[in-house]
This record gives structure tokens, sequence and C-alpha cells, in this order.
């Protein structure tokens, strides 16, 4: 297992780390297999969209925070806004690696979603390989 590290920029922030990711799986040398890349966080998570316009993440976090607008939480920490967020958006994604490359969609991007920064986060990436029997 790898782990990245990743520094938010802002409270809320989408951080494009398909790159990082892509890296990860040309330096493990597996050909055919599944990457899963899990944020071990409680107030952040991660995502697979577009990452070609740069508009279209942006207004995703923006319909996100939207759901918690006038909430009232009880959890005295003044962030169960991201704990919720967190929980919608998920922890983990994995995708399938074929002949060495990750198999994401023409405009897919793979993306870190900070919901309580900023911070220096951790993403783990495992990378499996397929067995052929």
């Amino acid at each position: 297992m790898i782990e990245l590290s990743v520094r938010t920029p802002s409270r809320r922030a989408a951080v494009d780390i398909t790159r990082d990711i892509e890296d990860v799986v040309h330096n493990s040398g597996v050909s055919e297999g599944i990457c899963v890349v899990y944020v071990p966080h409680t107030t952040a998570g991660i995502t697979i969209n577009e990452h070609a316009d740069p508009s279209v993440i942006h207004d995703i976090m923006n319909a996100l925070v939207k759901l918690t607008a006038g909430m009232e939480w009880t959890h005295l920490e003044g962030n169960s806004d991201a704990h919720f967020l967190c929980s919608v958006v998920g922890s983990s994604i994995t995708v399938p690696i074929h002949q060495g490359k990750l198999s994401l969609g023409t405009w897919q991007g793979i993306f870190f979603m900070e919901f309580d920064g900023p911070r220096q986060r951790r993403v783990f990436v495992q990378i499996s390989e397929s067995v052929r029997t």
C-alpha cells in the first residue's frame, strides 16, 4: 500500500489527484488489476467525476454544500456538515487497471474532496494484480 499526502487549500476544496494515482499505478508495474483509493478521514472523501472542465467539480461542491444549508447540528465541534458530506461522497473508490493504466473514462478524474480544511490529509492507494489461471 502507498500513502500519499494531500495539502488542501481551504475549508472546502476539490483537489484533482488523478496524476498522483496514475503515477502510483505506473510505478507498481501492474498491467492488469484494480486500484483502490481510500481516504482515512471522517470529514473528507474521494470521488470520480469530470476533470476536463473545472466548473463541473466546482458545481458539484456547491451543490453538496447547499445540502447542508440551514441544518441544525448537535455535534459541538462545529463540523457536522463535513461529517455528513463525507458520508454522502464516500471514503473509497475502485478503478480497474488495464494495460498498465487506470480505466477511467475520457473525461474522468479522481478528486480528493475536502470538507473541513485546510489540512494535511492522507490517501491510501492499494494496487492488486489480477491472477491469471
